[in-house]
């Protein structure tokens, strides 16, 4: 790995000229692991990275690898046991994935990889194909509470923002989580599929990752997760009488092992590419909320959230 690390974030914010950027890059190369399948959230985080990064000078090259599966814990031993020491690596991460590795009560979790930032947070959607018998939402509850194993619902993984949030609805019905007929897949792209294919019956996921479909028509929306609305038209599942506000976090995980100056470079980085324009119309672009956070600040974000994810899968019943 070659690292310059003439470049600051201060400079950053000023907007360099590609060429003064280049002639700084941070890093020659980057090595970006998607512990989940192509066409979801997590990969869309990292290729925006790699877009805009690329676009400042701030990295000469990327190179992928996406392993799915499980809610990242299928990929996330890959990651930590081959780039242990690498400071030119980074993985994508986030809310599923502390989640999953309690619902699968895995011996590997992002206890074992380097914090580095939170990027980013986006509400979820609740969608059906556009030819469903759910026209809106009220329906879509009263067949959740009449029969929650008929009505089959798919997401991410299990355990994960959007296991969780089917799971707040049945219990909203007075039905258990367990109840539920979540189909779990190994990301945003083939829940997609399955939902357009009439594989299940609804899904969930993050705005972003369905949008596209919501706008052309090929799905419809029932509602969103956030505080506020996210699309046009579509409630809150707040405002229509549910009292749940979720968001999905997603952030950049350096390898175990690295050295304290590896750590603050990738850091670095991370605030050098915050601080551009690009990088927030970007995130206006593809409806992401800003959710920067680094250093102590992020760590204990991370233990805040591991404590508070484990304390609402035991109260809806996916964990014990």
């Amino acid at each position: 790995m070659t690292q310059r690390r003439t470049l600051l974030a201060a400079t950053a914010a000023l907007g360099l000229t590609p060429g003064l950027a280049r002639a700084q890059q941070r890093f020659a190369s980057m090595y970006m692991f998607i512990p989940a399948g192509p066409g979801g959230g997590w990969d869309g985080l990292g290729r925006a990275v790699e877009q805009v990064a690329r676009g400042a000078g701030l990295v000469g090259s990327f190179q992928f690898e996406n392993v799915g599966g499980a809610g990242g814990t299928v990929g996330l031993p890959r990651f930590v046991a081959q780039r242990r020491g690498r400071g030119d690596a980074l993985m994508v991460g986030g809310a599923v994935m502390v989640g999953a590795v309690l619902t699968n009560r895995t011996p590997v979790g992002i206890k074992d990889v380097t914090p580095i930032a939170r990027m980013t947070t986006e509400p979820g959607v609740i969608v059906v194909p556009a030819n469903s018998e759910f026209q809106n939402l009220r329906g879509f509850l009263d067949a959740l509470k009449a029969n929650p194993g008929a009505v089959s619902v798919g997401g991410g993984s299990a355990g994960g923002i959007d296991h969780i949030t089917l799971g707040l609805m049945l219990k909203a019905q007075g039905r258990n989580a367990r109840e539920g007929s979540y189909v779990a897949f190994a990301g945003g792209g083939p829940a997609q599929a399955a939902i357009l294919g009439a594989q299940v019956k609804a899904g969930i996921s993050g705005v972003s990752e369905f949008s596209e479909q919501i706008a052309a028509g090929r799905m419809r929306a029932l509602a969103t997760t956030g505080d506020t609305r996210s699309l046009t038209g579509v409630p809150t599942l707040k405002e229509s009488g549910l009292d749940i506000v979720i968001g999905n976090w997603r952030g950049l995980f350096g390898a175990p092992g690295i050295n304290a100056a590896q750590r603050q470079a990738l850091v670095d980085f991370t605030t050098a590419l915050h601080a551009l324009p690009a990088w927030r119309d970007l995130m206006k672009t593809r409806g992401w909320d800003d959710a920067f956070l680094t250093g102590t600040a992020f760590e204990e974000f991370l233990a805040r959230d591991q404590r508070e994810t484990e304390a609402v899968l035991r109260d809806i019943g996916l964990v014990t």
